[in-house]
């Protein structure tokens, strides 16, 4: 059966005080919402439309972005999750199959959970998720008979005998689609806040002699995002998951808390990273890779068995391949780095290929930028490029070409050829000590005209 997503993200998230729009702030590199539409993607549906209201311009931006198939409609009051919903009703009238509404706030549900809705769909017409909390506080309540629901009760209509329920409703939700928006058509705003709330459908399902049902989940799947303190909890949980499932996986954290990682970090078992390490978005390390520490690595590929930093920045395009060695406060940028070269120590490579084997001493520089325009710097395999050297790009480097330590190399240099070029060293002698002796003279004068 086809499977539609109805992602709301309407919500300005007055408490986050910020002219962002609260499901575009960042969790791991990612707007909260692109998290949201991942895990829905794992339903592999038909469609998904996102539900914006504040700042609408930017949602769909940023939707669009993740999901170029994307539909955006607009909520433009809002007026509670039930009239956020209807808004999608036009963009899926004629829409076949189930509809999962999901929150863009609410970024760490997955794939296991959603599938066990989907799977409870074939035995219930409204499924809806819930979770033990540890403090309900003022969580909706789930009245259920085992897995049977049979309302929802918001915690200031509740009994105290509801109150001391502990299973709470997450708000998502699950129904046949046709069936979502005919159960939201009826639902009204008599309450004190005026609003139209989802959680009225399952009452109204089960006024029509429908079945309702829950699927639980653990209370961390279903935190949502409102204030900055939150974000940076939400932070704070996805590294400790992800640092977990890496080491799960096989790679070795020699200070786990230390690690921080982007929302599509790959990383290969068997790979090894030090303390001090971050990475932002569209990183994959190979297996058997070291990453030392204090390394910085976005949009880069690291290959097997090779070596990073310490103290290293990976910027993107940098691609390594195996047996690759980058150095202490070295950078790469848009480089491609063959099978065993060696770019050990202060060093910057950007716009550049480097053959197999090549040695890049250290304080080398591709001068790759005039000011408008960026050069290439070729260098072919087997080279060896002297300690502080200038590239002055566009320059090739040929097989087994060797620059001379301090030059400045302007001009090809062919396969097997040493370029030199630097000026003459002149010595004068005894003209340091006439230097000093001069300039010692000039300071004395001005500090004794300060004094007068």
């Amino acid at each position: 059966m086809s499977t539609a997503l109805i992602i709301l993200a309407a919500g300005k998230g007055t408490r986050m005080e910020s002219d962002l729009p609260k499901v575009l702030h960042k969790i791991a590199h990612a707007p909260m919402l692109w998290h949201a539409m991942r895990a829905g993607l794992s339903l592999e549906p038909a469609r998904c439309v996102v539900v914006a209201g504040h700042e609408a311009a930017q949602v769909t931006a940023s939707a669009e972005t993740y999901l170029p198939l994307a539909e955006t409609v607009l909520q433009e009051e809002q007026l509670g999750t039930g009239h956020a919903v209807a808004q999608a009703a036009a963009a899926l009238d004629g829409f076949e199959g189930d509809a999962f509404v999901l929150y863009g706030d609410t970024p760490f549900l997955t794939e296991e959970t959603l599938q066990a809705m989907k799977a409870a769909r074939s035995q219930a017409d409204v499924v809806v998720l819930g979770f033990e909390a540890a403090d309900p506080g003022r969580y909706g309540r789930l009245v259920t008979d085992g897995d049977a629901l049979e309302r929802i009760v918001e915690f200031k209509d509740a009994s105290e005998a509801e109150r001391a329920v502990t299973l709470c409703n997450s708000g998502v939700v699950a129904a046949d689609s046709k069936t979502l928006f005919d159960l939201i058509a009826e639902v009204k705003n008599d309450n004190a806040a005026g609003e139209y709330y989802l959680t009225d459908i399952v009452g109204l399902a089960r006024a029509r002699g429908l079945s309702a049902r829950v699927v639980r989940c653990d209370e961390s799947e279903t935190l949502g995002i409102n204030s900055r303190a939150e974000l940076a909890g939400a932070e704070a949980a996805f590294q400790a998951r992800a640092r977990a499932n890496l080491m799960e996986d096989g790679v070795t954290l020699l200070a786990p808390e230390t690690v921080f990682l982007a929302w599509d970090s790959f990383v290969g078992r068997d790979t090894v990273i030090e303390p001090n390490v971050v990475f932002g978005p569209e990183v994959t390390v190979e297996s058997g890779a070291t990453i030392r520490a204090f390394s910085h690595l976005e949009g880069c590929h690291v290959s097997r068995d090779a070596v990073v930093g310490p103290y290293a920045r990976l910027r993107p395009g940098a691609e390594l391949a195996e047996g690759v060695k980058i150095g202490n406060f070295v950078e790469v940028k848009n480089a491609q780095i063959d099978t065993g070269a060696k770019v050990n120590h202060l060093t910057y490579i950007g716009d550049a290929e480097i053959g197999a084997r090549s040695n890049i001493g250290a304080g080398t520089i591709t001068c790759n930028y005039d000011g408008v325009f960026k050069h290439r710097t070729v260098i072919g395999q087997d080279a060896f490029v002297g300690s502080n050297t200038m590239l002055v790009a566009p320059v090739t480097l040929g097989n087994g070409a060797m620059t001379a330590s301090g030059s400045v190399i302007t001009q090809d240099v062919p396969e097997d050829a040493l370029a030199l070029a630097r000026a003459p060293q002149q010595v004068k002698p005894g003209f340091a000590a006439k230097l000093f002796k001069m300039l010692k003279a000039k300071k004395a004068k001005q500090a004794k005209a300060k004094g007068a």
